[in-house]
């Protein structure tokens, strides 16, 4: 690899390096409910897991029951078994389908109550909410689309800002050279509003 090459490579590592340490710091903030979110869903995937390994073991029962009747030649006594067995794994089965039924209906309503929670007396811009409609309303009025990818905007928004500010600059510093003027640009563009990263910020701090 030449010097050149090597020098290149550097470069792209670095710049991915830049990227990936303003992608982590866009999403900090979101860490916490991240991770809470991953909990719940763990959580969920585990009960799912047990709920499918409690239906397989049904099935493996009914299979043998089914196989110990299909004998035909078998014992009165094993045929009375395998039908007792049956029963009770159907009386079971619809134990385990009514915990789960009022399983999913105690986790609405703690979702439910918990929203309710989260936007009693939400107040945006002097508008109060008591319920989650009026909550909603009042996010969808006030609140506008959060620019998640602010990144992707940047070379454009700053050829814009060059191409507006760079006059001025000129006019302001008549002596500067054209890279004392960038410098001086680019310290200006990483104030500005008009930079998305900055619009970013100001998404999550308002």
């Amino acid at each position: 690899m030449t010097a050149r090459a090597r020098k290149e490579a550097a470069k792209r590592e670095e710049a991915e390096k830049k990227k990936k340490a303003e992608e982590d710091a866009y999403w900090q903030d979101d860490d916490k409910n991240v991770a809470r979110k991953q909990r719940k869903e763990e959580a969920e995937r585990k009960r799912m897991e047990a709920l499918q390994r409690k239906h397989e073991n049904r099935l493996a029962h009914d299979e043998e029951m089914k196989a110990l009747l299909g004998k035909g030649a078998g014992s009165s006594k094993v045929t009375q078994a395998a039908i007792e067995a049956n029963k009770r794994a159907e009386e079971e089965r619809k134990c385990e389908e009514e915990k789960e039924r009022l399983l999913k209906e105690q986790r609405l309503k703690a979702k439910e109550e918990e929203i309710e929670e989260n936007v009693n007396q939400l107040e945006v811009e002097g508008e109060t909410a008591h319920t989650v409609t009026e909550a909603i309303n009042i996010l969808t009025v006030s609140k506008p689309v959060i620019d998640r990818h602010p990144e992707k905007r940047v070379k454009a928004a700053y050829q814009e800002f060059e191409g507006k500010m760079l006059p001025r600059l000129r006019e302001e510093y008549p002596t500067y050279r054209l890279s004392q003027l960038k410098q001086v640009l680019k310290k200006q563009w990483q104030k500005s509003p008009e930079n998305p990263l900055n619009q970013r910020i100001l998404e999550i701090i308002q």
